[in-house]
């Protein structure tokens, strides 16, 4: 279950996007909840640098790294996989761990399958309790999507984590 200021910022971003759109019947909603694997280390690692920051071991600014993670329906390992948590990040600032990063979730199961989201922002790492991301577009069924991605931490074992991902998805109802 949602922490309370996860449900504060879900409630905040509703009453934001466009509620006569919603009403006049002209967007469709979508809230999506999915699971991200990660593996940071070892022969199956998800996630690494691939470019150290020119500026030294004591600096994030233009380190870069990419990511290849499961998207599964549940938090369990062995919850049915729906796709993939695709993208990269990059050391965005000079003086904190601060990174911009682009994600893609590319569903290739379920309700979803054959369709993608794209997110975008900025978050520090380590810091963000809730990680908020912007919704940028998609493709498939979430062609022109726009709305909020919420990432939390359900489980940090040393060389793992799942994370728990919201998704509040707006589209047009007319498809182009």
């Amino acid at each position: 279950m949602a922490s309370s200021p996860s449900l504060l910022v879900l409630a905040a971003v509703l009453a934001l996007f466009s509620p006569a759109a919603l009403a006049a019947g002209r967007e469709e909603r979508a809230r999506i909840r999915v699971y991200v694997r990660e593996r940071f280390s070892g022969p199956n690692a998800t996630v690494g640098s691939v470019a150290p920051s020119l500026l030294g071991d004591n600096s994030t600014f233009g380190e870069v790294g990419v990511v290849d993670d499961v998207l599964r329906a549940g938090p369990d390992p062995s919850s049915r996989e729906v796709g993939r948590y695709q993208g990269l990040f990059a050391g965005a600032d000079l003086a904190d761990a601060n990174y911009l990063s682009a994600i893609t979730l590319v569903f290739t199961a379920g309700e979803h399958r054959g369709s993608t989201l794209s997110l975008q922002g900025s978050y520090t790492f380590p810091g963000d309790e809730v990680l908020e991301r912007a919704v940028v577009g998609g493709t498939g069924g979430f062609r022109m999507a726009r709305g909020v991605s919420l990432l939390k931490v359900v489980s940090a074992p040393p060389e793992a984590a799942v994370f728990q991902l919201d998704l509040v998805v707006f589209t047009p109802r007319r498809r182009y």
